[in-house]
């Protein structure tokens, strides 16, 4: 996942995997509207995290989390400063069946499954969230032996994806666009159930004296950027 050193006038980003679909529109609008270039890797935060202190050559990263940014800042490996939310995550119960999962989420009282889908909690705050929401239902101890485990939240997809898994918990934006579900049926978890899932992204050291850093943070809170990730479902 290490990528090249950039050349003048590009970035390079790790990107959280829940932020996949977005960054692809974001990166592409980010070259017509500046003419620098996003280049990005797709993963865990918690990978990340440990690359990243391993001295991988990214510039900036897209957190799914907000703990994560922040020790990098605290450690000397991201710019003291930069920080900020770009995004607010949201959790789901999807799956690729057009009728398993009800708009109330009680597929999972029922229970009717074989296996179910989630993130590792221990690298992936949607894989968290996920474990939260079981908790507050009081299904943990019923749901957990059947479920499949993903390394981060787009494995976790696709493990459901493939109907490896017959739902699972995923990241809205991996399953939404435009208002409504592409595909199959979904419970839009409340965020009462879970811990905020506030995604923040930073400037790392190696991108400290790059514009093209600076400016690929700058254009995350303008209004382009901000419609694409809107229209993938977060806050």
């Amino acid at each position: 996942m290490f990528c090249a050193q950039a050349r003048p006038g590009e970035v390079l980003i790790a990107v959280a995997a829940n932020f996949a679909s977005p960054i692809e529109k974001i990166a592409t609008a980010f070259e017509q509207d500046t003419g620098h270039k996003a280049n990005f890797s797709i993963g865990s935060t918690g990978k990340f995290y440990a690359q990243i202190k391993s001295a991988a050559p990214y510039q900036v990263l897209l957190s799914a989390d907000e703990e994560t940014p922040a020790k990098l800042e605290k450690e000397g490996f991201a710019e003291s400063g930069s920080r900020f939310t770009y995004a607010t995550g949201k959790l789901v119960l999807w799956s690729k069946q057009s009728n398993l999962v009800d708009n109330a989420g009680d597929v999972l009282k029922k229970n009717g499954f074989k296996h179910i889908s989630i993130a590792d909690p221990k690298l992936a705050p949607y894989g968290l969230a996920a474990i939260q929401t079981l908790a507050k239902l009081g299904l943990d101890k019923q749901i957990l032996p059947k479920a499949v485990w993903g390394e981060n939240i787009g494995q976790a997809y696709l493990f459901v994806e493939s109907e490896s898994a017959e739902l699972g918990f995923v990241a809205l934006s991996q399953v939404y666009i435009d208002g409504r579900i592409k595909q199959g049926s979904a419970w839009k978890v409340p965020q009462s159930m879970h811990s905020p899932i506030k995604q923040d992204a930073v400037v790392l050291t190696n991108g400290k004296d790059i514009p093209a850093a600076k400016a690929f943070v700058s254009y995350l809170r303008s209004k382009r950027a901000r419609d694409i990730i809107k229209s993938y479902g977060y806050d």
